[in-house]
């Protein structure tokens, strides 16, 4: 175990090295948020589902348009609209994650090897990236479901656990930059990757076979980058605790070379699998343990409750938007592959703006403010989407001010509400894991909710506009809930 690894959380704080270790993970994990769920796997998704384009004539512009025809897919024989079967999908990959974090993050707090999980989920969510390769047409639909659901769970899998080294590496009046610069460093890698994609697909791929075949090498090129820029956090980040003397034996956690041991020194194998059942047993009772000892003291501290509250309803709006962006473009709008991609790039580089003028902000008029700010903006666009006609010749420029204010405030708001709950929690805590489970759970419920909500409405009344129309509501109890958030104006502690 290296220096670094065996030094205590409170020597460890603001170290340069350790903090872009951290940030770097962003640039490795973001290619994901980007070309697998917002631009470039929905946009393949979408073309392998589409049967055929019907010509309409727009009465208002006096043309004609391109309506696509979409293959219905069959589920326990009912037929179900292929945008709506993804946002089922994402809802069960965000279940799963649900399920799975608190325990873990519990488990890894009491053992100390939150990084362990960190990689798992890591490397879980970049080699199902590669495996979208695989997904080629209808005839494998669901292969390509599957991994996406994999690739979501090694994606969200994985930020319970680094999230948690925020407040580990940075101490309070340097989180709100830290957070901002992992996400600013997020975005900068997420657009060089599809830049680069973009180039494979649209400049050197001839006909359309072939840039069918150059999208499935930008996911293995996606799965590439997360694997490879994740090891310089993996080889820099610390561990925390000395995870080997925890361990009984040598049939370790998480840790395959030594399971086909034959471990005659300590009995033979099933003798070691025995013991570290047990071990493992009463590991699992003192996670939870920890976990509801957390959860107590969580639910128990006002600031924590309002502002979890509040971060809740705004992230079922906020993810869900996230998430969906890309179809309500493909099919309310009707919007061109090339612009629609180019809008995305925008909005990236619109949201590295907005985590850097949140985060300065955030010094001069405090937390709770700028995300009330960004708040009323997502509410804006919301309104302003759901009043969006393709019909309308002056909808796509409409369209492209709708996706500016969601750039702007999506950056700044995530990156607030990490270094706001990261500010909140008790100072040199060693359970930050498991307290930041609880962000991460409601995060995810979050989403389920929101794109269960999503994919209902689409079903119901096949139209998107409405169903972002819904995600007010929850952005507006988010505004009320975090205005009860107490400001703390000691100068020891930053404003919040």
């Amino acid at each position: 175990m290296s220096e670094i690894e065996n030094q205590q959380p409170q020597n460890i704080k603001n170290n340069p090295r350790i903090m872009k270790a951290w940030a770097v993970y962003d640039w490795a994990n973001s290619v994901y948020s980007l070309v697998i769920t917002s631009t470039i796997f929905p946009i393949y998704y979408s073309i392998l589902t589409t049967a055929y384009e019907k010509k309409e004539y727009v009465e208002e512009t006096k043309s004609w348009i391109d309506v696509p025809v979409r293959h219905m897919i069959k589920i326990f024989g009912k037929e179900y609209q292929p945008d709506a079967v993804y946002g089922y999908s994402l809802t069960i990959s965000f279940f799963i994650v649900v399920l799975l974090s608190p325990f873990l993050s519990s488990l890894a707090d009491t053992i100390g090897n939150k990084k362990s999980f960190l990689q798992f989920f890591c490397y879980l969510g970049a080699t199902s990236c590669m495996g979208l390769a695989m997904f080629t047409g209808m005839h494998n639909v669901f292969l390509g479901l599957l991994f996406s659901i994999t690739a979501s769970v090694g994606f969200w899998g994985s930020l319970v656990f680094y999230n948690s080294f925020l407040p580990d590496i940075a101490t309070r009046d340097k989180q709100d930059a830290l957070s901002a610069r992992g996400y600013v460093y997020g975005y900068i890698g997420s657009v060089v990757l599809v830049v680069i994609c973009l180039v494979l697909i649209q400049v050197f791929a001839k006909g359309a076979a072939q840039q069918l075949l150059f999208t499935r090498i930008s996911f293995l090129l996606t799965g590439a980058w997360w694997f490879g820029f994740s090891q310089y956090t993996f080889k820099h980040l610390p561990q925390f605790g000395d995870v080997k003397e925890k361990l009984p034996k040598d049939l370790v956690l998480l840790n395959y070379k030594n399971i086909f041991k034959k471990h005659e020194e300590q009995g033979g194998f099933f003798e070691v699998l025995k013991d570290n059942m047990s071990f493992y047993k009463d590991i699992a009772k003192e996670s939870f343990h920890e976990l509801f000892k957390v959860g107590g003291v969580l639910f128990k501290d006002r600031n924590l409750k309002f502002f979890l509250s509040s971060f809740f309803f705004y992230s079922v709006g906020m993810q869900t938007i996230f998430l969906m962006a890309t179809l309500f473009g493909k099919s309310e709008i009707n919007l061109a592959q090339d612009k629609l991609i180019g809008t995305l790039l925008v909005i990236q580089i619109e949201a590295i703006i907005g985590a850097v003028i949140f985060s300065r902000l955030s010094r001069k008029i405090g937390n709770r403010n700028v995300i009330s700010i960004a708040i009323v903006l997502w509410i804006v666009a919301c309104l302003w989407a759901y009043f969006l006609n393709k019909e309308n010749p002056t909808v796509e420029y409409q369209f492209y001010g709708v996706a500016a204010v969601v750039g702007l405030v999506m950056g700044g708001l995530q990156a607030m509400s990490r270094s706001t709950y990261s500010k909140l929690l008790p100072e040199d805590s060693m359970e930050n894991t498991t307290y930041f489970s609880f962000y991460d759970v409601l995060e995810k419920i979050a989403i389920i909710i929101g794109t269960f909500i999503f994919a209902t409405l689409i079903e119901h009344f096949n139209n998107m506009r409405i169903a972002a129309l819904s995600m007010t509501l929850f952005f507006a109890a988010g505004l009320v809930l975090i205005r009860f958030l107490k400001v703390n104006m000691r100068k020891e502690r930053d404003t919040l």
